[in-house]
């Protein structure tokens, strides 16, 4: 494909000639010499003068660069829909494979592609244009909407609703029970029935083995455009906003509300009732125990002003000298004490 092409398509504008031949894009330290790559973070700058690609999209205030480039407010989100012109996954095979169990009263929209060992129950309803690879189960009484993508071994559980758009990767689940036990005098637990529902908005996009659990009562609800990232637990109840990203292994107790706008890094961790303001943004294995006001920056456990995390995190490194400091100091008062007591 050529560059000018590719610069049109994109609306990025174009340094360099429109005719180089661009044969697929690449990461910076990996891409050949007929290869498009970018650099988005300011960090990775220096690998410009050695990379070997054809050519580079950049942000408008990137360094001069010596090689055809292709510029960008958003470079991250322009190399995002490069990647599409070149890479083209394998399309799903119209209609229903035989060895899918579909039953009478649940309803299919127009063009599906429903694979092996598929299961869909009793009076569930899918919109249009589903894709639904093998050995999905959607259990009865279901509402998903159009253009649905559920990848292998995903379960979608009963009376749950999904919005238009939504992508389940593989063995994510949609409506587990929740983690509901009431104790009982003898010390053993009595479950409660989990009889509320999930409810995952349009454009919602749940990771690989990612688990989103029914409320008690009620229901827990993932908000438009939010996409969360494999081995993700939310807990029975919550409400996360929209378009959040929630990273890998991010555990939301029951009942946990998330704001809009909400960045959690990997393995965060919030205790239940409590909410969690819009915007926020909790770096990685953060503790989350109380309230979080919109706008927050947080770190560590439990959580504290990311600014405020990073200048006790220097301190720690310097604690064993402090330590040897204070003790040093101790004995030397002790050694002061006992000869102005002697002098007296």
């Amino acid at each position: 494909m050529k560059l000018g092409d590719i610069a049109r398509t994109l609306q990025c504008e174009l340094r360099g000639p429109e005719d180089l031949e661009i044969t697929g894009v690449a990461p910076i330290q990996e891409a050949v010499e007929t290869e498009l790559t970018f650099v988005a973070n300011p960090k990775y700058y220096p690998q410009l003068s050695s990379t070997r690609a054809a050519a580079v999209i950049l942000g408008k205030d990137a360094p001069p660069c010596d090689r055809p480039t292709l510029v960008s407010s958003n470079p991250y989100l322009a190399f995002a829909k490069a990647v599409e012109l070149f890479y083209r996954p394998p399309r799903p095979v119209p209609g229903i494979h035989p060895t899918a169990v579909i039953a009478d009263t649940a309803v299919i929209g127009e063009n599906p592609s429903i694979g092996a060992n598929v299961v869909i129950g009793d009076h569930v309803r899918i919109g249009a244009r589903a894709v639904i690879h093998p050995n999905v189960t959607i259990y009865p009484c279901a509402e998903i909407g159009d253009d649905f993508v559920a990848h292998s071994d995903a379960c979608v559980r009963e009376y749950c609703r999904l919005g238009d758009r939504v992508i389940l990767q593989n063995g994510a689940v949609v409506g587990a029970d929740g983690f509901g036990f009431a104790p009982q005098e003898d010390g053993s637990f009595y479950k409660i029935v989990q009889a509320g529902i999930v409810i995952l908005e349009d454009d919602v996009e749940l990771g690989a083995h990612a688990c989103v659990d029914r409320a008690t009562v009620g229901e827990t609800r993932i908000g438009r455009g939010t996409k969360i990232d494999n081995l993700v637990q939310i807990g029975h109840g919550s409400r996360v906003g929209e378009h959040n990203v929630l990273a890998a292994q991010v555990g939301l107790a029951g009942s946990t509300r998330v704001g809009n706008h909400v960045m959690l890094a990997g393995q965060v961790g919030a205790a239940g009732h409590l909410s969690i303001g819009d915007r926020v943004v909790a770096t990685a294995q953060t503790g989350i125990a109380r309230d979080v006001p919109e706008g927050a920056r947080i770190s560590g456990t439990p959580e504290m002003d990311s600014a405020l995390w990073k200048k006790n995190y220097i301190l720690m490194h310097e604690f064993p000298q402090l330590v040897k400091t204070i003790k040093r100091l101790e004995k030397e008062v002790a050694r002061l004490r006992e000869r102005l007591g002697d002098e007296g």
